[in-house]
């Protein structure tokens, strides 16, 4: 097992119990159970997720923590923790539509209301773009995907190396350019941030952040 893979399997404890939690207010088929969750750590610990893996889930989680109260529908963000990039390859522009539609499939093997069931495949969707929503539970979660832009900057430094691996099929000629568009995406919104929690925590040190990074490209 490499070093990162081992660090994934002791930062991804919180989210399992979470995760397992939610799945047997469901189902009381424990194997069932086991079997959703050994599927989210297959996907998340393959070779190219050297961010979008298994402690990424933990960091959302951990962002989200402090403002669970807020959030009207905890257990469907913790679905779309689960689910948002479960299908993950650099070469693909539909990550988030196979993720939202893989959700669908298994959430709705469950007792689980579809509207509960739609809000989620919506809420994974909108990891697309991060544009603001008229749900303000989405837009906690789309916030807190968007965390690690506002962290310190040698966490950012860190997270930037780690993004050129998932990605380092592509040569810089190619790379630079399109990670230059993804950052102006952001500094362009007025608001990177849509909730007040996440924007008065983050969005100074996020702009710094990837102002720097297009700087050394």
């Amino acid at each position: 097992m490499d070093i990162e893979l081992n660090n994934q399997c002791h930062n991804y404890c919180m989210f399992e119990h979470v995760f397992k939690t939610q799945l047997s207010l469901l189902s009381g088929n424990q194997k069932l159970i086991e079997k959703y969750w050994l599927e989210i750590v297959e996907h998340y610990s393959k070779n190219n997720r050297h961010y979008h893996n298994l402690t990424h889930l933990e960091s959302l989680l951990l962002s989200l923590s402090p403002v669970q109260n807020e959030i009207a529908d905890w257990q469907t963000i913790v679905f779309s923790i689960a689910y948002h990039d479960i299908i993950y390859n650099p070469l693909k522009t539909d990550n988030e539509k196979k993720s939202a539609e893989l959700a669908h499939k298994r959430l709705s093997a469950l007792s689980l209301p579809i509207s509960k069931i739609d809000k989620c495949f919506a809420q994974i969707m909108a990891t697309k773009m991060h544009s603001i929503s008229d749900d303000e539970d989405t837009n906690f979660f789309t916030n807190a995907d968007l965390a690690i832009l506002g962290c310190g900057s040698e966490d950012y430094a860190r997270y930037s190396r780690l993004i050129r691996k998932e990605y380092k099929i592509y040569p810089d000629f190619v790379y630079n350019p399109g990670r230059i568009k993804v950052l102006k995406h952001f500094l362009e919104m007025p608001r990177i941030y849509k909730t007040p929690y996440f924007y008065n925590k983050y969005e100074k040190q996020a702009r710094m952040n990837m102002e720097w990074e297009m700087k050394n490209l």
